[in-house]
């Protein structure tokens, strides 16, 4: 496996494309994408688990409960949320995107994200629709990217190459998300192409099984949005012999989606609002995988570790904090801290009590844009990573006056 370039549209028979439709009060800034696959393609999603959600994603429930999709269209600067006419605006967004493509409007998957509880005008988007289709290529995928974007400050795709069965196969995926992400899946917009063949019975299976341990992982704010969802669609162009089991083959695609889905979990908290830093927990010896997920989130989600982190304060004692109160069994003289990055590793806290460190050191350590929480536990071998950033004053900044 290799990462190569590309995004969507590295797999065989994708494009993508984005443009400017004037949905965004910034208007000099791409809002409206479409990810368009040229062949049928098998597709799964999973979705956000707050109760209130966006219209787009009870369409595409509708639209992809068959297991089957072509399109995907995004609108940015407009979450189709919480709005009296929300439904049949996903709805004709849908039919719209299917008449230009010539495709069945039950074959589209939309997605909407940016202001809750503000009526999105259909207008923009039929109104761009026909340039939105002329911009898709074979080289669209930063473009699709950039036109999903709210307050982030980066494009975010990745694409790999893989073997399945002798034949090379090809996944891409491209995301939104940077605020209102907090594990409860989905967490963010990820959109995920690949050539491989494989039943919608089988993608649904391998989707649902990596999120427990990627996007479920991840946490900017503790704040799980209305709109998140993730989409797989599988065209099968790579000429594989279709995956309809678990096996050899099927593992070898769950590597390749993982793969896929760890580059853009460490993307989007990198890239969290107002960001410094991505922070990582990796937790070792926690009696059973629940946990050490556990321990791993309350770490990166605890608001003192974020502050200390965004200060380069080696402050442990916060962690044995956020490791205290997880609920997760634990025997705290067992736990042991150490601080991670480029610069080198210090061990801060050995047997739940400190142990004498360079603060000048750590400091170094600390400063990185990368750094890494290392916490063993001593209690079994059970294993699990987390992913966040530093909690800083841009933050209270991006989101005071988010909607005005």
């Amino acid at each position: 496996m290799k990462f190569i370039e590309g995004g969507v549209c590295a797999p065989t028979g994708f494009l993508a494309g984005g443009v400017l439709a004037g949905i965004k009060k910034n208007r000099t800034k791409r809002d409206l994408s479409l990810i368009f696959s040229q062949a049928e393609a098998n597709a799964a999603a999973v979705y956000t688990t707050n109760k209130v959600k966006g219209a787009p994603l009870t369409v595409t429930k509708e639209n992809i409960a068959n297991g089957k999709a072509r399109a995907i269209i995004c609108n940015s600067g407009n979450a189709n949320t919480c709005n009296a006419d929300g439904y049949d605006v996903a709805k004709t967004t849908c039919q719209l995107l299917a008449d230009a493509l010539e495709i069945d409007s039950d074959d589209v998957i939309v997605a909407s994200t940016g202001v809750i509880g503000q009526p999105l005008n259909i207008e923009p988007i039929k109104n761009a629709i026909p340039k939105l289709i002329h911009s898709i290529s074979e080289n669209g995928s930063a473009e699709a990217a950039e036109g999903i974007m709210t307050t982030d400050t980066k494009l975010k795709e990745v694409a790999v190459s893989f073997n399945i069965g002798g034949v090379e196969c090809k996944m891409g995926g491209i995301a939104k998300g940077s605020g209102m992400i907090h594990p409860n899946m989905a967490t963010m917009l990820v959109f995920i192409t690949t050539d491989c063949a494989i039943s919608s019975e089988m993608l649904n299976v391998a989707l649902g099984g990596d999120v427990k341990n990627t996007f479920n992982m991840v946490s900017i704010d503790g704040d799980t949005s209305t709109n998140d969802m993730v989409t797989v669609l599988a065209n099968g162009c790579a000429g594989n012999e279709e995956i309809i089991s678990k096996g050899t083959d099927f593992d070898e695609f769950m590597k390749a989606l993982n793969t896929v889905t760890v580059n853009i979990c460490k993307k989007i908290a990198a890239d969290g609002e107002g960001a410094t830093k991505m922070l990582e927990c990796e937790v070792e010896g926690a009696a059973d995988d629940a946990a050490a997920k556990t321990i791993a989130k309350s770490v990166i989600c605890s608001s003192l570790v974020k502050a200390a982190m965004f200060g380069a304060d080696a402050n442990w004692g916060r962690v044995l904090c956020a490791i205290g109160y997880s609920g997760a069994p634990v025997d705290v003289n067992k736990v042991s801290v150490s601080f991670k990055s480029k610069k080198g590793e210090i061990p801060v806290c050995q047997n739940g009590a400190g142990v004498e460190f360079s603060e000048e050191f750590a400091k170094e350590i600390l400063l990185e844009p990368e750094v890494t929480i290392t916490v063993k536990l001593g209690d079994g071998k059970a294993s699990a990573t987390a992913w966040g950033c530093d909690l800083t004053y841009d933050y209270v900044k991006i989101n005071g006056d988010y909607r005005t």
